[in-house]
């Protein structure tokens, strides 16, 4: 080990910056964050160094380094353009046995600053030991993606129920089943958040009077239109907490590559025209599962409350007393327009857009007079098989017949295929693509051969 991890407590204690540019900036705001009593000395100061004075939230002392501002000081950190100077601070923090942090010089240096992850009182350290550090960086941004923003009040939170905890589960291993269940509780999180203390008081005594083994719960997540770098941060804690993840064909494999890798996976395998399994089994699968106590995931394509059913299971759940939580998804709708060039609302072409499903229960129909209307986008899901009838029922209607269309196959991800055309040519179009695909219908439509940037397809 090249360097002992440590956190400093310096609260009210002195420490000295030398250096008044841009990298002293970043340095002072660090240790003003930490409660330290900030002395910063340089010939010249940046203006917000001017700011923070005026404020009494520092204090300046301008003129050459002196090794006498060492005098009262628990640690030092010299970040000037000149190594001499940076040099000097070092050698006199040595002689006094004062830690001292050099930037950009980590060898000369007796500690190192780590790349921070702030869920305070929640705190993680990432480190190159001064060897790589575009490299700590890159992981500190990984693991910010995965630790919730909210995570350090759920941390304070639990601090004042470690008594309660002890007194009401007396063996080690109910201690740990309680905490896993609490810190994953995004409900408890949510309120902690909104600073709602009724329904925080509410949700812990519900979570102390639940017997252990039945806690499961449900959190329906949109898992976007395919490519995985949509994925939500959210909903990349979610599958990565999950114990089961329920999910169906339109969920990519490179988002399922993300899942945690014990997690049960449930491929209910839903696609136009024929269920693997029928919607209400899989409602019975999330009620069987989440019943037993396991913390589930249901995976959808896109966004589970845009015509993936999430309603409906939902529901089920309800009905069944089974706590839930919901990460929205990218819609097909903004995603698959996006990636092929294709705004969804214009000033000049298109002042509304609306989303339409070409799947409709036996029997219903849909109100053609007014999607036929100028001025707006539709966007048709699952309309693929209904596209004849589409282009009919638009022209029959009073849409022009050479009005641009575009059917987005695979929207987002590396295979995905555009083909578009006019109205009258829409039957026809819809047998060069496959499922899943997406119909996207006006004016918009003809800004692709502009603004398209994803593909040549």
């Amino acid at each position: 080990m090249d360097h002992l991890p440590i956190f400093c407590q310096l609260q009210g204690r002195a420490c000295l910056l030398v250096g008044g540019g841009d990298v002293a900036e970043r340095k002072a705001r660090l240790l003003m964050e930490a409660g330290a009593r900030v002395t910063v000395n340089a010939l010249d100061f940046s203006p917000q160094f001017h700011a923070w004075a005026e404020q009494g939230m520092i204090t300046l002392a301008q003129g050459e380094f002196n090794p006498a501002l060492l005098d009262v000081c628990w640690l030092a950190i010299a970040a000037t353009d000149n190594d001499a100077v940076n040099q000097q601070v070092s050698a006199s923090c040595e002689s006094r046995r004062i830690f001292c942090n050099v930037v950009d010089a980590p060898k000369q240096a007796s500690f190192i600053m780590p790349s921070i992850i702030d869920r305070s009182p929640l705190m993680v350290a990432v480190s190159s030991g001064g060897t790589s550090p575009v490299l700590a960086r890159l992981l500190r941004e990984k693991l910010e993606s995965l630790l919730p923003l909210h995570l350090g009040k759920i941390a304070s939170y639990a601090g004042t129920l470690r008594g309660r905890v002890k007194a009401n589960f007396k063996t080690m291993g109910e201690r740990r089943r309680f905490w896993e269940k609490f810190f994953t509780n995004d409900r408890l999180a949510q309120y902690l958040a909104n600073e709602d203390q009724q329904a925080i008081d509410q949700e812990t005594d519900s979570m102390f009077a639940t017997p252990l083994d039945h806690r499961g719960e449900v959190v329906l997540v949109g898992a976007g239109p395919g490519d995985a770098g949509l994925l939500t941060l959210k909903g990349l804690q979610q599958i990565q907490q999950a114990d089961v993840v329920v999910y169906d064909r339109l969920v990519s494999d490179d988002i399922m590559n993300l899942v945690r890798r014990d997690a049960d996976r449930v491929f209910v395998g839903k696609r136009a025209g024929y269920h693997c399994v029928p919607q209400e089994e899989i409602n019975q699968i999330l009620l069987r599962e989440a019943q037993s106590g396991k913390r589930v995931v249901r995976l959808k394509g896109g966004d589970p409350f845009i015509f993936g059913r999430g309603g409906e299971e939902l529901e089920t759940l309800c009905d069944g007393d089974i706590p839930f939580s919901v990460v929205p998804g990218i819609t097909a709708a903004s995603g698959c327009s996006a990636y092929s060039g294709i705004p969804l609302t214009h000033r000049d072409y298109a002042q509304s857009v609306r989303l339409v499903t070409g799947h409709l229960k036996t029997g219903g129909e849909l109100d053609w007079e007014n999607l036929a209307a100028e001025k707006q986008t539709l966007v048709f899901y699952m309309g693929l098989n209904q596209a004849p009838a589409i282009q009919q029922k638009l022209i029959e209607h009073g849409m022009a017949a050479d009005m641009p269309v575009a059917l987005v196959e695979n929207g987002t991800s590396v295979k995905q295929r555009v083909v578009s055309g006019v109205l009258s040519e829409l039957g026809v179009l819809s047998t060069q693509v496959a499922s899943p695909a997406l119909i996207i219908v006006g004016r918009v439509v003809a800004l692709r051969d502009r603004l398209n940037w994803f593909s040549n397809h």
